[in-house]
């Protein structure tokens, strides 16, 4: 900036102010909005047109690029809907409680990626297969205190799990799992899902369809209430 005395200083104040006071000022005088210049960030000076030109420009980028992403979300999040409402359609056919976690690992696994997947029950019942993916704990909630904080919550818990719940919940893959999300199934159990990809899950992602996965499982396995 030219330097100024004081007086061209205090007129100069007393401009600004008038234009700040009076916005439309330049819509009377287009000639005079024409003929402003206003400094670039680089490059020389530019007139006033054209300068918000290229800010209504910049912002009509940012506005395409936000619309993009909310499309692209818009329709990860239909294709996510359908998954759970497809899960949701199996575990209403499903007869049996074997059946039930059948589908429930089934679904998870193939229709939502997943890497590993751990139902774990608070019953026994011989009924229920021998699996990996499959664990009872017949002495409840109150058997496993590394999990009472995330039971007493009640929301699903999304990150890196210490290693003691890992090897608990996936035991031998638990090394592969980098992170997880995990379900409270009402007063059943829990079900947890795990990833080799550390982004997978995380504490900011939202948990909706989580609760939905949570609520139709809690949902279908009361049917089979423990003899």
């Amino acid at each position: 900036m030219a330097e100024m005395t004081l007086k061209d200083g205090l007129e100069a104040m007393d401009v600004a102010a008038y234009l700040r006071g009076h916005p439309h000022f330049l819509k009377d005088f287009p000639d005079l909005a024409l003929s402003l210049l206003v400094p670039r960030e680089h490059g020389s000076a530019a007139s006033l047109a054209s300068y918000q030109l290229e800010v209504l420009r910049e912002k009509n980028r940012e506005l395409t690029r936000r619309l993009a992403e909310l499309i692209e979300v818009a329709g990860d999040n239909e294709q996510l809907m359908v998954r759970v409402h497809s899960l949701t359609l199996a575990l209403m056919r499903a007869s049996s409680l074997e059946e039930t976690v059948r589908t429930v690992v089934a679904s998870l696994t193939e229709d939502f990626d997943t890497g590993q997947v751990c139902l774990l029950l608070f019953r026994a019942d011989p009924e229920l297969p021998v699996a990996p993916w499959l664990l009872l704990e017949p002495a409840g909630a109150g058997a496993l205190p590394a999990f009472a904080e995330f039971l007493a919550r009640g929301e699903p818990l999304c990150g890196r799990l210490a290693q003691d719940k890992l090897e608990h919940l996936f035991g031998e893959q638990a090394g592969t799992v980098r992170s997880a999300a995990l379900m409270r199934i009402a007063d059943a159990g829990i079900l947890a899902i795990g990833s080799d990809d550390a982004n997978r899950f995380h504490p900011g992602m939202g948990t909706i369809f989580l609760k939905l996965i949570a609520e139709a499982v809690a949902t279908a396995l009361v049917r089979f209430p423990q003899a």
